[in-house]
């Protein structure tokens, strides 16, 4: 079975002090990571491989540090790795990165494509339904259970309310993966040092076909107006009391606010 992984690499800003560089985020200080989802994703598909047999491929939209995140990949069990130049995509929205990698897919063999839910930066959840749809292929979000049957795939998707729904999806299709779905394997040092000299395939918009129409911020149905820090203020008040006494506070207080 040929399987494609998209991945990404995101800033870890869950402990990081957040500095603006003009109407963007500074990245200097920040660590560049594989994406959350991603790894999950990248587990499941080496997962099937090891059972099914075959390949897995990886793919990634980024700049050059984005080969970290291929090599880790790598290391957990991928075959071969692509790599789309990010810079051509840097005003892009979820349709334009998915523009990107359908075309980057469009004319390979594969059987499944996994990607994470979601990115831990944008948080958009819109790239692989976009993808599948532009390939033309059934598709199943927020997958928990994946099972490989002769003829495609039975999907179990977290819903709302602690639910669960299971739906059956033909061969080809799109996945995207939730956290949870099981345990990504370590990848140690050696492990990344061993798939160092493995080639990546490097690509660009001109590659794929795509001109700045297709890709650029007059393509983009998201227009960013400003980014700012939220302001600093000393208005903090510390209550004491027994737990009726700050709750008539509280309410008092939120009656306040609203004007009623």
């Amino acid at each position: 079975m040929d399987i494609a992984v998209c991945i990404k690499q995101v800033a870890d800003a869950a402990e990081a002090e957040l500095e603006l560089d003009g109407d963007d985020i500074d990245l200097d200080d920040l660590v560049l990571t594989l994406n959350e989802w991603d790894a999950f994703a990248i587990e499941a598909a080496v997962r099937i491989k090891e059972r099914q047999g075959g390949t897995v491929t990886i793919l990634t939209l980024g700049d050059d540090e984005a080969e970290d995140v291929l090599r880790r990949a790598l290391a957990m069990g991928g075959d071969a790795a692509i790599r789309i130049d990010g810079d051509d995509f840097a005003d892009s929205d979820a349709a334009g990165i998915a523009r990107g990698l359908a075309a980057t897919l469009a004319d390979r063999p594969f059987d499944l494509i996994l990607t994470g839910a979601q990115s831990a930066d944008t948080g958009w959840g819109q790239v692989g339904p976009m993808l599948a749809e532009l390939l033309g292929l059934p598709w199943a979000t927020l997958a928990v259970h994946i099972e490989v049957t002769a003829d495609g795939f039975v999907v179990q998707r977290e819903l709302e309310a602690n639910t669960v729904q299971e739906v059956a999806l033909p061969r080809p299709a799109l996945i995207t993966v939730q956290t949870g779905l099981n345990e990504p394997r370590y990848v140690s040092v050696m492990g990344i040092r061993r798939v160092r000299r493995l080639p990546i395939e490097d690509l660009d918009a001109d590659d794929l076909g795509l001109d700045e129409d297709d890709i650029d911020a007059s393509a983009s149905s998201v227009m960013r107006r400003r980014l700012v820090l939220p302001e600093r203020t000393a208005q903090a008040e510390m209550w004491t009391g027994n737990p009726a006494e700050i709750g008539a506070r509280a309410g008092e207080l939120i009656r306040r606010k609203l004007g009623t």
